[in-house]
């Protein structure tokens, strides 16, 4: 956080790249542009940059703004809405300034580590005082610096496999118009190596998918990532040694294993009767639809690939359990979590939010838990393994 005086210094800069004034307190397309340009950190300089509201944009001068915490809290919003992708690392807090002059929301936005980074589909830079979008031969050496940090597994580059074993049509058909903007694909000549290295899904200094391009796109995901299925099985009783009346394996793309998910879930919803009154009798499911396939999406996002086990999705008479392998990552905690995310698959949480698959990045236990209390289910109950995460719910009684 900056105090009073750095503010001071950063208003009467008008120069700087690394900050962007305006009086507007409601204008969160433009808000959200200056956070990705700032994320993006064109100049490579390493330091945070600040959106300065309540601040004149051409004298630097304030305006005498009384910054509400509900302004705060939508600043905040910007970092999980799901519009700027990957979700930046961004601070949001208000500056009093001496002599009355009102306040300043400063929302402070560090660097990111896994450039380009997009505003709904469009990659915002600063050059200079200004923003703008970035063209091609930026863009390329944004993907070059984030190529040189990529840390994550689904950022790294899969050895011997290659464009071949992807299923392009799947890129360019489905996962492209949804990705990137309609202006922009129209202008864009690059070869398609490029194409799906500027989304993390290609490493052009080793000529190799990352392995998120593989579990989005392989033609063959098992041949490299062996364990990357959720494995189903539905028991008669309450006992892992029970009598197993279906097993099933949801395999293949991510895309497709979302979606054969989401149409199971609907499948395997019991429902039963419950009197509403001494004449009827009203059908209610046994789970929420919701709860389940949030906390099954929530499972298959926050998996490891480096574990040699699928995601177990199992179900017996009296509840469900999900478990993905991988503790919980990051700085979540038990203490913290829900409220805490940190993500594993930065790359593949991006492509869920633009394949539609997660409305809003951390909200999938919270959605959950709200359909079970709706529902009269019992809360979630939670597992925090050393080398897994489990979640149980309880059927309705």
């Amino acid at each position: 956080m900056i105090t009073e005086a750095e503010l001071i210094e950063l208003l009467a800069d008008l120069e700087s790249f690394r900050v962007e004034r305006t009086v507007a307190i409601a204008d969160t397309a433009k808000f959200s542009q200056a956070v990705c340009a700032f994320a993006n950190d064109m100049p490579a300089s390493g330091l945070p940059g600040y959106l300065l509201i309540g601040a004149d944009d051409k004298t630097g001068a304030p305006s005498g703004l009384e910054v509400t915490d509900e302004l705060l809290r939508n600043l905040a919003g910007l970092s999980s809405d799901g519009n700027i992708l990957p979700a930046p690392a961004l601070m949001v807090y208000r500056v009093t300034l001496g002599s009355g002059l009102g306040e300043i929301a400063v929302v402070e936005v560090q660097p990111s580590d896994l450039p380009p980074v997009r505003y709904r589909g469009q990659t915002w830079i600063r050059r200079g005082p200004r923003k703008g979008i970035a063209n091609e031969a930026e863009e390329s050496i944004l993907i070059e610096r984030r190529t040189a940090a990529a840390r994550t597994f689904d950022a790294q580059a899969c050895p011997g496999s290659g464009l071949a074993d992807l299923a392009l049509d799947l890129f360019t058909n489905t996962y492209r118009p949804l990705a990137i903007d309609a202006e922009t694909i129209a202008e864009n000549h690059r070869p398609i190596e490029h194409q799906l290295a500027s989304l993390r899904f290609f490493d052009l200094s080793r000529n190799y998918p990352t392995y998120a391009g593989l579990v989005l796109f392989a033609k063959d995901l098992a041949a490299w990532l062996p364990n990357a299925y959720v494995q189903y099985v539905r028991f008669r009783g309450a006992k892992m040694d029970d009598d197993i009346l279906v097993e099933k394996r949801f395999q293949g793309d991510l895309l497709s294993v979302v979606r054969d998910l989401a149409a199971y879930v609907q499948l395997i919803t019991d429902y039963r009767p419950v009197r509403s009154s001494p004449l009827e009798e009203t059908m209610v499911a046994d789970y929420p639809e919701v709860a389940v396939r949030e906390l099954l999406m929530n499972a298959v996002l926050h998996r490891s690939y480096e574990v040699p086990s699928p995601v177990r999705f199992y179900q017996y008479s009296d509840r469900i359990e999900i478990q993905n392998p991988g503790p919980l990552y990051g700085i979540a905690r038990p203490e913290n979590f829900p409220t805490q995310t940190s993500y594993r698959n930065p790359v593949l949480a991006e492509a869920m939010k633009t394949l539609g698959v997660v409305n809003r990045f951390g909200r999938g236990v919270v959605r959950a838990q709200a359909a079970l209390a709706r529902s009269g289910n019992p809360p979630a109950e939670f597992i925090f393994g050393d080398l897994h995460f489990g979640a149980t719910i309880r059927a309705r009684t």
